[in-house]
């Protein structure tokens, strides 16, 4: 999981940037997982957990949870909203637990931070070496091949600090592992602007191929990606909720 500048040098105005999520539709739905396809234990942890909103809502929920990134600035902040969680710095594609976990998250495709299918590979690996029998591991990604270049998400939001405007879209050249994951920041204060332009390199992956790596750790269930309802994957859809069974 390479280190992400932009990241640390906006870490105070991460909650920020993703102000538009709804953390806890997101949680309640793996939560819903976990009863459906895990082995219903509450140890979890949450890869790429940023400053810790998801890790928030678990504990809420009576899990023992838990979260790792790669950025101490957000950690540090993930603490302060989660005094009562643990968490560490490590890279999600080589990371070690003291106890096996009963449900591992990763949220946000985060999943495509590991850049590169050997990462991602070794991802799948730690994952599945950290689960207790019958664990559950549940992540979105995106199929390379449903990825429309044209297309970003966006939102604005005031702050004390001005107001910022957030944008961000994938961008896949059409062949090979990697894409990108283009982000552009504006903050604009007293009518001066100053803007973030950031490409962060993601690893691609047709949801074929990501099933197949994973196949041989987990009985793989692909899903629609709605948090309300959990359907099956219709086959066609460039965006999924997988949700994975430790054999």
């Amino acid at each position: 999981m390479p280190g992400t500048a932009i990241y640390t040098d906006l870490s105070g105005y991460y909650d920020l940037m993703c102000a538009d999520i709804d953390y806890r539709a997101q949680s309640h739905c793996v939560h819903r997982l976990q009863k459906l396809f895990g082995n219903g234990g509450n140890r979890h942890l949450d890869l790429a957990c940023g400053t810790g909103p998801h890790v928030r809502h678990f504990l809420d929920a009576g899990y023992q949870s838990s979260g790792l990134d790669i950025n101490q600035p957000m950690l540090d902040r993930a603490a302060l909203r989660c005094p009562d969680a643990r968490f560490s710095r490590q890279d999600m594609c080589g990371f070690t637990v003291g106890l096996p976990i009963d449900l591992i998250t990763c949220f946000l495709y985060s999943i495509h931070y590991s850049a590169e299918i050997a990462r991602l590979q070794a991802c799948i690996a730690s994952v599945h070496g950290a689960l207790a029998t019958g664990g559950l591991f549940c992540f979105n990604a995106v199929d390379k091949h449903a990825i429309d270049n044209a297309s970003f998400v966006a939102h604005e939001a005031n702050h004390p600090d001005g107001l910022f405007s957030f944008s961000s879209g994938w961008h896949y050249a059409g062949a090979g592992e990697q894409q990108l994951l283009k982000l552009r920041i504006e903050r604009t204060t007293a009518g001066q602007s100053q803007t973030w332009h950031d490409e962060h390199r993601m690893v691609a992956v047709s949801f074929a191929e990501l099933s197949e790596l994973l196949q041989p750790y987990f009985d793989v269930h692909v899903l629609e990606h709605d948090y309300e309802k959990i359907l099956p994957w219709n086959g066609t859809s460039g965006n999924a909720i997988f949700a994975c069974v430790k054999l």
